[in-house]
């Protein structure tokens, strides 16, 4: 997967990472872990701009979580809330769960996809719930940017200092985006053991 992403954003340039993190956005395996700090260590080379790096990043995040948005919105809460009712044990949650997931939405929004975006995996399905709790699009858009903005600095960095020691990056970085994700099945697996149906039910 690294030389794929190295050979795209070595051909494309912005416009590579602008599309392999719009990628990355709607399909969550593919870590932006990867991607930015090669992009970051190409600035060295003079081949790109750190600032065009970050912008081109973030605005391929913003463009691919917009359907998850609008998806949970669109799709609705009363439609999701019948089919946890009724399909509840294979989304592991109960309509109860997702009446209290959409007030911690309404009263946290912000502050939970702000941070959600630090996340390898939460990060693209964060936008669902916000969309479900029909948070303001303005509102939603701003915390996701702020977080979108600091992880990709922060990635390009890592990148440009690294330098000729990208590999690190990767030797690093791609352990965590595993673990998250082994962790993510796990969590699956355990409220699919335990899941039970909700008191309205």
């Amino acid at each position: 997967m690294a030389h794929w992403i190295i050979e795209t954003i070595s051909s494309l340039g912005y416009f590579g990472i602008f599309l392999l993190m719009l990628v990355e956005a709607v399909f969550p395996p593919i870590p932006s872990e990867l991607i930015i700090p090669f992009a970051g260590f190409s600035v060295i080379n003079g081949d790109l701009n750190f600032i065009g790096v970050v912008a081109a990043a973030s605005l391929g995040s913003v463009a691919g979580m917009i359907p998850w948005y609008f998806a949970g919105r669109l799709f609705g809460l009363g439609r999701v809330r019948a089919l946890a009712d009724r399909y509840g044990r294979w989304f592991t949650l109960n309509a109860d769960e997702i009446d209290l997931a959409t007030g911690w939405f309404k009263r946290f929004g912000p502050a939970i996809v702000l941070f959600g975006r630090l996340l390898p995996i939460i990060r693209t399905l964060i936008s669902v719930p916000a969309g479900l709790a029909r948070m303001p699009p303005p509102l939603f858009f701003a915390a996701s940017l702020v977080g979108i903005v600091v992880w990709n600095t922060l990635l390009a960095g890592a990148g440009y200092l690294l330098a000729d020691h990208y590999h690190l990056v990767e030797a690093w970085l791609d352990p965590v985006t595993l673990a998250v994700l082994v962790a993510v099945v796990a969590l699956y697996a355990f409220r699919l053991a335990t899941w039970r149906p909700s008191s309205s039910r």
